[in-house]
């Protein structure tokens, strides 16, 4: 797993080890990283990255949060409530040298603390199958900046709750990007 582009462009990020399979981390494939930033950057949705505070919801490893820093994002606040996703995430940050760009909240998604300010871009990858993304997007709401991008990763497409709007959906093999826009 590495960086795709930006930055840091090909820097390999500290995954999983054997012995951590207990953490259940799924990381997001880099064909699929590539794809999705892809099409962030594509235009459609203007420019959601450059200057952006991100909200990394599932963090995991941080690939994706930390994929955004390297491609201008300001500032990224990792959210996992994992032992092994926060080591994994500080180590990642540390790597990149990027600790003052980022916050790490070791917290449940569907859990949050009050906002400290709204986030422009949110990335959500909950673990599959569980209905996790519905009630981090309500625990979410003061963290989402109106007409915020929330960028959701499941193994089925999803639907907008109420509050956003449905912008695409996109397939990459098992993988479902759903792009939703809060409402302004």
């Amino acid at each position: 797993m590495r960086i795709i582009a930006g930055q840091h462009r090909g820097t390999t990020l500290t995954e999983v080890g054997k012995g951590d399979a207990a953490a259940h981390l799924r990381p997001t494939t880099d064909r699929v990283r590539e794809s999705l930033f892809n099409v962030l950057q594509g235009g459609r949705f203007g420019d959601p990255i450059t200057n952006a505070h991100v909200l990394d919801l599932f963090a995991g490893t941080g690939a994706l949060g930390l994929e955004a820093l390297s491609r201008g994002a300001q500032h990224v606040t990792f959210v996992d409530s994992g032992a092994v996703a926060q080591k994994l995430i500080r180590a990642n940050i540390a790597k990149l040298k990027r600790s003052d760009d980022c916050t790490l909240i070791g917290a449940r998604a569907e859990n949050l603390p009050a906002a400290s300010a709204p986030c422009d871009l949110i990335f959500m990858d909950p673990p599959y199958g569980q209905g996790l993304g519905a009630s981090a997007l309500k625990s979410a709401r003061d963290w989402i900046a109106p007409g915020a991008l929330v960028v959701w990763e499941e193994q089925t497409a999803q639907l907008a709750p109420r509050g956003f709007e449905a912008l695409d959906q996109r397939r990459y093999g098992d993988t479902w990007i759903t792009f939703i826009r809060r409402d302004a």
